[in-house]
Order: structure tokens, then C-alpha cells, then sequence
């Protein structure tokens, strides 16, 4: 204890790196827990003002708990103080919200060099270790359109004893769906547009074909017990058309919806929505489908996905599409950026005190892995913010 006392003269300033310095030398010379945790406090309290001396020890805990890295900075904040916010400036959001993962699909699809099968698994089983219960994993379309998910089916029969997590896949046409059944999956996802110019470039038919396409595959998999998801494209706004009418998106919704689509998710394309817009749309569309049968799938291009999300969960719904790390884009949408990063939706939820199930430090962690094999740093601005942090903080 004295010895450790004595290193508190070597410090300075009440760093974070200091604190980090001192806590190993204080290991080496204090015998047991108490005596440490003692110590480390007589530091922080050195090191601060006198008046907030008294905070000192909580400012330890707090450094030493990283479970919920997003409160650490509302810890004045009760439960009750987060819900009484809720209520009256937020209005009713959920108390619970489904993150529907989609990066080893939509995130991935988009690269130019190939990621190894290996790393794609990898990343599923980080993302499902992190509390995550539905990974959208691959998509059963032409490799010839999409090289990168060439290996569908290998990382599907990867995963097939994966426990804890469903994982559903794209499947564009019946082909696909028979050859994703034939791979072992138990849930597929089909993928409308409300425009008409993106359906022919993105998948080469109308809109109404698109829909008799899937009302193929939707026949099929009702006979096999087979859930089916449906997406709706460009909900906002189209890259060849300009802004899309509300109309158009209810309109493909509903029938997504008639033909058995258990949940129909709304996807803005190209990240021109605001919370304008959004609402708009979502007053249209809620007017055809229940909104317990809707998700929100936002790219972050003009920074508004956060934003959108949170008017769509003050609308009801109570489901959201994102991707770890904020990877994504669309091969046939060239201003599109990337999802919403996952990191960045949960960090905002736990402040909320909406509950995810999702360790954030996990989910950082697997961010980090596919941000590394990829070359390239997160996009998650929560999860760069937070990186350095959890790094230091493993090392107490």
C-alpha cells in the first residue's frame, strides 16, 4: 500500500493513460483486491480538484464496467428520468426493439475483392455471440450479379449448428429459393421496389413481374413451412427517378404482404430520407399493413438513417434493419453508402433504455474484425468512439 501510494507522485495530470500506468504498478505492489482498488482511488482523488474528490470512486467503477458504455455519460439519469423523456418528448416508442442484422448479406455483397468463406462465418458467429438473434447471411442470387455471395451455399452449411439465431437468406426467383432450401436454410427474403426504373435495373423485370416472381416463391414456401420476408426498395426516393410517391410504396407492401410475407421491410435505397418524408411514407404505408408486420431498413448517405429511425419507432414500429460496422451500399445505386451501422442504432437504444438484448462491446468487437479484414476503419461512429475505450479499460 505505501509503495503504492508513493507512485502517485510520478503522475501529473488525472489522465487515462495514468490511471492505466498506475494500475499496473499498483498490481505489482499491493497484495489483494481491496487493497488495490483502495489505492487506485487515493490516485484518482490525488489527481482531481478537491470538489470532485467524492467522485472519484465512481469514476473507477465506471471505468472498470463497460456493459453499458452508452449510459456512462447519463449516469445522472434514472430509469425513471430516461422513461419520463421518453414519454414526453419521444412520445410511445418501444420498450423492445428487433435488430434485424444484415450485414454478411447486404453489407458484403457490395465489396469488390472477395472475402474469404472462413471470415464470413466468423463474422456470423461474432454477430450472433453478441446477442444478436436474426443474421441475414447470404443471398442464393447469380454469381455472374453478385460475385461476392458466390459461396452461399458453403456458408450456409457452415452454419447449420450455429445455435441461438436465425438465419434467413435472399432468394430472388424460385431457382434460388430451391437451391437455398437444398443448402439447408429455413428462411428466405424476396426484394420488390416501389420504382419502376430500379426494378429493371436491379433485377431486370417490372414491378408486377417482380411480384408474380414472388408469389411464386412465397406458393412454394408456404407448402414447406418456410417463413418469407419481403423487402421494398427505394421507398423514398429512386436514383433514376427522383422522389417516389407513398402510394407506390403502400402499394407493394400490401402485396407483399397478401401473398404471406410474414414481415415486410421498408428500405431506403439510397439515404435521401428524412424525418419528413419518412413519416409520410409510413403514414401511407401503415394504412395497408399492420404495423407490427413493418421493419425500417435506412442507409446512413446524408446522415439522416439515426434520425429516421427514431420517428419510425415513434410511429410503432418496432423492428429495424442494420449492418455491423456500417457496411453496405448497392451494386446498382451508385450514391448509396452504407447501412445504418448496428453499433450506432444500439448504442442510441441503450440510452433510450429500449432494451436490444445486444452486448455492445461484443457487436464492437465484430465490427472491428470485418473492419480489419476489409482494410478499412468502421464506419460506426459509435463504435470508433468507443474502441479506444474498451481497449484501455480491458487492461483493468
Amino acid at each position: 500500500m505505501r509503495a503504492a501510494k508513493a507512485v502517485v507522485t510520478r503522475f501529473s495530470t488525472p489522465t487515462f493513460s495514468g490511471f492505466l500506468r498506475f494500475r499496473e504498478l499498483s498490481s505489482s505492489t499491493c497484495g489483494d483486491e481491496t487493497s488495490r482498488e483502495t489505492s487506485e482511488t487515493t490516485y484518482v482523488k490525488s489527481m482531481l480538484p478537491k470538489k470532485f474528490s467524492n467522485q472519484a470512486h465512481r469514476s473507477i467503477a465506471n471505468l472498470r464496467d463497460p456493459s453499458n458504455i452508452s449510459r456512462r455519460y447519463s449516469s445522472l439519469c434514472s430509469n425513471n428520468t430516461i422513461s419520463d423523456v421518453k414519454h414526453k418528448c419521444l412520445g410511445t416508442i418501444p420498450g423492445f426493439v428487433k435488430i434485424w442484422e444484415v450485414g454478411p448479406r447486404d453489407g458484403l455483397q457490395n465489396e469488390k475483392e472477395i472475402v474469404p468463406t472462413a471470415v464470413k462465418v466468423e463474422l456470423i458467429k461474432m454477430l450472433v455471440s453478441s446477442g444478436l438473434h436474426i443474421v441475414e447471411a447470404t443471398s442464393f442470387v447469380s454469381p455472374k450479379w453478385v460475385p461476392q455471395l458466390a459461396d452461399a451455399k458453403d456458408v450456409i452449411q457452415a452454419i447449420q449448428n450455429v445455435q441461438g439465431a436465425r438465419f434467413p437468406v435472399l432468394a430472388p426467383n424460385l431457382k434460388g429459393f430451391e437451391a437455398a432450401v437444398a443448402a439447408g436454410a429455413k428462411e428466405v427474403a424476396v426484394f420488390a421496389s416501389a420504382s419502376e426504373s430500379f426494378s429493371r435495373s436491379n433485377i431486370n423485370c417490372s414491378i408486377e413481374d417482380s411480384l408474380a416472381r414472388y408469389r411464386e416463391v412465397a406458393l412454394a414456401a408456404q407448402k414447406l413451412s418456410i417463413p418469407v420476408r419481403g423487402y421494398v426498395s427505394c421507398v423514398v426516393g429512386c436514383p433514376e427517378e427522383g422522389a417516389v410517391p407513398p402510394s407506390k410504396v403502400a402499394y407493394v407492401a400490401k402485396e407483399l404482404l397478401s401473398m404471406g410475407c410474414m414481415e415486410i421491410s421498408l428500405g431506403d435505397t439510397i439515404g435521401v430520407g428524412t424525418p419528413g418524408t419518412v413519416v409520410r411514407m409510413l403514414e401511407e404505408v401503415v394504412s395497408v399493413v399492420p404495423k407490427e408486420r413493418l421493419a425500417v431498413h435506412f442507409h446512413d448517405t446524408y446522415g439522416q438513417a439515426l434520425s429516421n429511425i427514431l420517428v419510425s419507432l415513434q410511429m410503432g414500429i418496432s423492428t429495424v434493419d442494420s449492418s455491423v460496422s456500417g457496411l453496405g451500399g448497392c451494386p446498382y445505386a451508385k450514391s448509396a453508402t452504407g447501412n445504418v451501422a448496428t453499433e450506432d442504432v444500439v448504442y442510441m437504444l441503450d440510452g433510450l433504455g429500449v432494451k436490444t438484448n445486444v452486448d455492445l462491446r461484443k457487436l464492437i468487437l465484430a465490427g472491428n474484425f470485418i473492419s480489419k479484414h476489409l482494410g478499412r476503419p468502421s464506419s460506426s461512429k459509435a463504435a470508433i468512439a468507443l474502441s479506444k475505450t474498451m481497449i484501455n479499460v480491458s487492461k483493468l
